[in-house]
């Protein structure tokens, strides 16, 4: 499986530096819609799709890094954020290709998945289940993984962008996550690394994940996005564009120490 093969579907809006936006486990680059717009008012902002064929995070790894590359110019590096398993792939790609990541936004995610019973159960689940109860199962399951603020209509926009995601790419992600494990490698991040998440994220622990992954990356910060779950970007009061901005000065080209942000500081 090579690069040539596969066609990742960039979409870029806004001028300035670039950011590089990394789908989570739906796969499509479409679910920052609401951010994008934002975010494009001061960058050069990429979206784009995961390949439902890899069964590697090597593979991805390398997608993404053909997608920094094209988005980036001479700099052949960029901003790049990660949402839940788009920041396992954004992790692996600072850890493989560190040139290629001007500065990491982790977003309610991990660098290893416990128990692993879960995964092992998840998969087994979707491999039989009719795929047609999908959109079933994300609306029973809204009200525990959205913000609980965010509008009724923003959670039906969500419904109808997931409709496209495939359980090929849903068995492969999960796959991944089953050989995932960076946590010795989180020492080797010297990029301004900001690690964000929800207090209320009740599919995965984001605040002790976020706090764990920051004590071991050289200078790292953590915010907290107050009232948040696990489905956020969508939410009506958090803004991406804002949370760079407040971050700004530890991106400055020549900041040698990229000193953190206060820790758990409230969004």
């Amino acid at each position: 499986m090579t690069r040539g093969d596969y066609d990742p579907r960039i979409a870029v809006e806004g001028r300035g530096e670039p950011v590089v936006l990394v789908p989570g486990m739906d796969g499509t680059g479409e679910l920052f819609y609401r951010q994008v717009p934002l975010l494009a008012k001061s960058y050069r902002v990429a979206t784009y799709a995961l390949r439902d064929a890899a069964d590697r995070m090597d593979v991805l790894v390398e997608d993404l890094s053909g997608v920094v590359e094209r988005v980036s110019g001479d700099e052949r590096s960029a901003i790049v954020i990660g949402e839940s398993f788009g920041g396992t792939l954004a992790l692996s790609l600072a850890i493989a290709r560190p040139e290629r990541v001007r500065a990491l936004v982790v977003l309610n995610s991990f660098p290893y998945f416990a128990p692993r019973a879960r995964l092992y159960l998840a998969r087994a689940g979707l491999s039989v289940m009719p795929w047609g109860m999908m959109a079933m199962v994300r609306r029973a399951t809204a009200a525990a993984l959205h913000s609980g603020h965010t509008h009724h209509h923003e959670m039906r926009r969500f419904l109808e962008l997931t409709r496209g995601a495939t359980r090929h790419g849903y068995l492969n992600r999960l796959r991944i996550l089953m050989h995932y494990d960076v946590r010795s490698s989180l020492p080797r991040l010297h990029m301004p690394v900001l690690f964000l998440a929800s207090e209320h994220d009740h599919l995965i622990p984001s605040v002790k994940q976020a706090l764990l992954m920051a004590a071991h990356v050289p200078g790292a910060a953590v915010q907290i996005l107050d009232g948040h779950g696990h489905i956020c970007l969508i939410a009506p009061d958090l803004n991406l564009e804002e949370i760079l901005r407040g971050w700004r000065p530890h991106l400055i080209e020549g900041d040698a120490d990229h000193s953190p942000a206060p820790r758990a500081a409230p969004a």
